[in-house]
């Protein structure tokens, strides 16, 4: 199915009008639609029903897709549907878009093929050796190169690192299999980076889709978490998704 959609545009188009995020404008005129803010780094919900702001969002969504696609050098249809998926699964996790969408461009340069020597995969490298519990809802371990299993999966793990932790910081150097260690070596660095331009992308602001302090794309070499040490509380994971761009990390 990747293969197709990535060889036969006319197939990727039509999952891309699927998931276009002009649907959202429509969905929009539903009575008091629930949205996600960020105040601070507490999620918050609200009702609202306004259509100017489900079109702002909208086009937040757009200059995202556009910009990643020129960035990442993927074809519009196709970022368009990893955008839409990201944003999607965002919203019902309760964790921001651009976060998710951050560390997807850093872990794989949004290829959804990519694999590191550790056995990470997909587009936002998820061990899923190490995590086959997580896929078993999505299709089992080998939907771990599936573009939609895999930012769910990928932006769940993320969340319950940032639940466990208490920081978005925090959360990334789990991510990328640093806990144990001192530092991450730039990684969560890199990340935050990405999603301070995407952030700017959002609203609106030309931003450079080449950075001179930004090396090409490359594939971070994660390591396996280490596991778990026994705590006598237990951790809920949640996730959730800030239409406005900001950090949801007060969990």
């Amino acid at each position: 199915m990747l293969a197709l959609l990535y060889n036969r545009p006319d197939l990727a188009k039509r999952v891309s009008d699927f998931l276009s995020p002009q649907q959202s404008v429509q969905a929009a005129a539903a009575p008091a639609r629930a949205q996600l803010v960020a105040k601070g780094s507490d999620a918050v919900e609200i009702k609202n029903s306004d259509d100017k702001q489900a079109v702002r969002a909208t086009r937040q969504q757009k200059y995202v897709t556009e910009w990643l696609s020129r960035r990442y050098r993927v074809a519009g249809d196709a970022a368009n549907m990893l955008v839409a998926t990201a944003y999607s699964t965002a919203h019902e996790i309760k964790l921001d878009p651009l976060l998710i969408l951050a560390v997807m461009a850093i872990e794989s340069g949004l290829n959804p093929f990519a694999e590191s020597p550790m056995g990470a995969q997909g587009l936002m490298q998820v061990m899923s050796k190490v995590h086959s519990d997580k896929f078993e809802e999505v299709g089992g371990s080998k939907a771990a190169l599936n573009p939609v299993a895999n930012i769910r999966v990928g932006s769940q793990i993320l969340k319950d690192y940032v639940t466990r932790t208490g920081s978005v910081e925090g959360g990334l150097k789990t991510y990328v299999g640093a806990a144990a260690f001192e530092d991450d070596s730039g990684y969560g660095h890199k990340v935050l980076a990405e999603y301070r331009r995407l952030k700017q992308v959002a609203s609106g602001k030309n931003v450079p889709i080449y950075t001179p302090s930004t090396p090409a794309p490359q594939l971070v070499q994660k390591a396996a978490p280490a596991p778990a040490k026994a705590d006598t509380t237990t951790v809920d994971a949640a996730h959730g998704a800030s239409e406005t761009g900001e950090t949801v990390a007060g969990l």
